[in-house]
């Protein structure tokens, strides 16, 4: 099969490697999965770089991605010829989704409806389960004011689009009157430019307070985020990259009784991805969800995907076409 590979961490264009391996073939509980698409996270760029260390002699990047199902392994009760999103494939694995083929869990290929594309699906896995576990981990949200710190990065603007669904209003920072528009067309209620306004007097004054934040940068985010909770209000944090070891500001937070859920979809609850699960699948077959995609590389410009990813300037997915 055609691969992209490294064999030690570093940057894209010194470490990655585009070539033949052997195909994998699906061990018991396994199927393998025919990939025509693969989408590049930032974790998966991390993990490049070094976050987490080579345990093996060829690591394939990236974790989602969308195929066919096109051989099961023993005890597998799943149909060859069938349409799945695939997501945690290169995570305690040697071998990712940058790759014509996938050997990995059946239960981390998740059915794909045939009106959402390849493209679609790819997208689907760390970013939206991310959104959803941010937003129902801690009970229903239809009728609550929630808010969506960085609107128009990927995770965010799934969380928009899965919060109006449930029934929420949404508050959203943005810092471009590009990202605002984005935003809005996912439907925030409440759009705040975080680099030239006072986020937490515009949320006070337009809507009192949050019950729930979906946090891309926890510490950064913290004394905005300590001012506008509600009581009982919850925050939920996939990033804290600006300060990474954030400073807590108990004595100011402890009467509102709030709690603060990290998020980190490749080891959550086995039964917080399930519920996601299906929840997602509610939520394609119910709505027409947005998906933004920045840009697609053929699997032989593995690394400017990867650099795509990394510059931070993009407004989208970032995916690749495998051939």
């Amino acid at each position: 099969m055609r691969a992209a590979w490294y064999e030690k961490n570093g940057l894209a264009a010194e470490v990655m490697k585009v070539g033949n391996l052997p195909d994998p073939e699906p061990a018991a509980g396994e199927v393998r999965v025919r990939l025509h698409v693969s989408a590049v996270n930032p974790s998966d760029v991390k993990a490049r770089g070094g976050s987490r260390p080579i345990r093996w002699p060829k690591l394939i990047p990236n974790s989602d991605g969308a195929g066919v199902i096109d051989a099961v392994g023993a005890g597998v009760n799943r149909r060859v010829g069938e349409r799945v999103w695939v997501f945690n494939g290169q995570w305690d694995r040697a071998f990712g989704s940058s790759a014509q083929y996938i050997a990995l869990p059946a239960t981390l290929a998740v059915p794909l409806p045939d009106q959402v594309s390849f493209e679609q699906g790819a997208c689907l896995g760390i970013p939206v389960m991310t959104a959803h576990r941010a937003l129902f981990a801690d009970g229903q949200i239809s009728g609550k004011m929630v808010l969506v710190t960085g609107g128009a990065g990927v995770v965010g603007h799934y969380a928009i689009q899965l919060a109006k669904w449930a029934g929420a209003r949404v508050a959203t920072t943005v810092s471009s009157e590009a990202k605002a528009a984005h935003v809005r067309a996912a439907g925030a209620d409440l759009v705040i430019d975080y680099r030239n306004e006072d986020v937490a007097a515009r949320i006070k004054t337009e809507a009192g307070g949050v019950d729930r934040i979906v946090d891309v940068d926890f510490g950064k985010n913290l004394p905005v985020s300590a001012q506008v909770l509600n009581d009982g209000g919850v925050i939920a944090c996939y990033a804290s990259t600006s300060v990474p070891r954030p400073q807590y500001p108990y004595p100011e937070l402890l009467w509102r009784n709030p709690l603060v859920r990290q998020v980190f979809v490749y080891t959550m609850p086995d039964a917080a991805k399930t519920q996601a699960h299906a929840d997602i699948a509610r939520w394609l077959e119910s709505t027409k969800p947005i998906f933004a995609i920045a840009h697609r590389f053929p699997l032989a410009e593995v690394v400017q995907a990867h650099q795509a990813v990394e510059r931070g300037e993009k407004m989208g997915h970032v995916i690749i076409n495998i051939e």
